[in-house]
């Protein structure tokens, strides 16, 4: 090696990969300088940076492709082939409750709490038979109907309900059950899923949705709400059912939940609701099934 021309040594704190390195190579007498550089303060962009940044435009547009894919549960297509099912399956539903007059419908239903359709159906022909009109009611006391009601379950409570119905509309009402949401509402035992059941059933009234046990199951397997309280889920189902649908829906839901839709082991590999369908409690399934679409 010449006198004089040391080489260069390797900094310690790995710097030197930053910085070009020029080395000596004598040629014919003539010394050459070669700078030997890593990519950095040369004008053009590194392979890998090119691929990194090829990446990230991918993983962005894949990102932007997801957000406009996204499943929507609620997504007016999707809500309309569910109602379009339920025609196919309950075409002509209806209250399954046993009644002649809104006095009567109004009755069983209080009693319907907590028990099934089948069960008060048996007690209100003989109920009625025993006391034909409002009046009739409105002149008892709630101890004298228990005997009467105590198949239906909670019958103290119940009897209160149904005494108190009366007597108010006897004294405010003229006798007639009203039918709109806000008199409903005044008297004893008679929250929005009783007036409901009464303004749609008796007096086609579409003021709401009924929800029942089987709509509340229901409509949260199926992802059209995501809450647990009744009032809540009837404001979510109103939202996105058309209105002259409300009163068959509930109608429709209630029976698939009696027939298929069970609270434990539903008949999935029975329902034509299956594969849109993605309840996490399924007992059988064709498509993905959603931790949060739950009973």
């Amino acid at each position: 090696m010449p006198r004089g021309i040391t080489p260069r040594q390797p900094a310690r704190t790995g710097r030197h990969d930053r910085v070009a390195r020029t080395t000596s190579v004598h040629n014919s007498g003539k010394k050459l300088r070669t700078t030997i550089a890593n990519g950095h303060g040369t004008g053009k962009k590194s392979a890998r940076s090119r691929t990194d940044k090829s990446s990230a435009k991918v993983g962005a547009s894949a990102k932007a492709s997801s957000k406009k894919s996204a499943y929507n549960p609620i997504e007016p297509g999707r809500v309309q082939e569910i109602l379009k099912r339920l025609d196919e399956l309950y075409p002509d539903a209806t209250c399954a409750l046993t009644h002649h007059s809104a006095w009567e419908l109004l009755v069983a239903t209080i009693l319907s709490a907590q028990s099934t359709d089948v069960n008060v159906n048996r007690v209100t022909p003989e109920l009625f038979r025993k006391y034909p009109t409002v009046a009739a009611f409105a002149a008892l006391e709630p101890e004298q109907l228990q005997p009467d009601i105590r198949s239906t379950g909670f019958f103290r409570n119940k009897s209160k309900s149904v005494v108190g119905a009366a007597k108010k509309i006897v004294a405010d009402f003229g006798g007639q059950v009203p039918m709109n949401m806000s008199d409903l509402l005044t008297l004893p035992g008679v929250a929005r899923k009783t007036a409901n059941v009464v303004l749609g059933t008796w007096g086609k009234i579409a003021d709401g949705v009924v929800v029942d046990t089987h709509v509340h199951r229901i409509s949260r397997r199926l992802e059209l709400t995501t809450n647990t309280d009744p009032q809540k889920i009837e404001q979510d189902l109103m939202r996105i059912i058309p209105r002259e649908k409300w009163i068959l829906f509930a109608h429709q839901v209630i029976w698939h939940g009696r027939k298929l839709c069970y609270a434990r082991k539903p008949k999935c590999v029975d329902c034509k609701l299956e594969n849109i369908c993605h309840a996490a409690d399924k007992t059988w399934s064709t498509v993905d099934m959603h931790k949060n679409a739950k009973a």
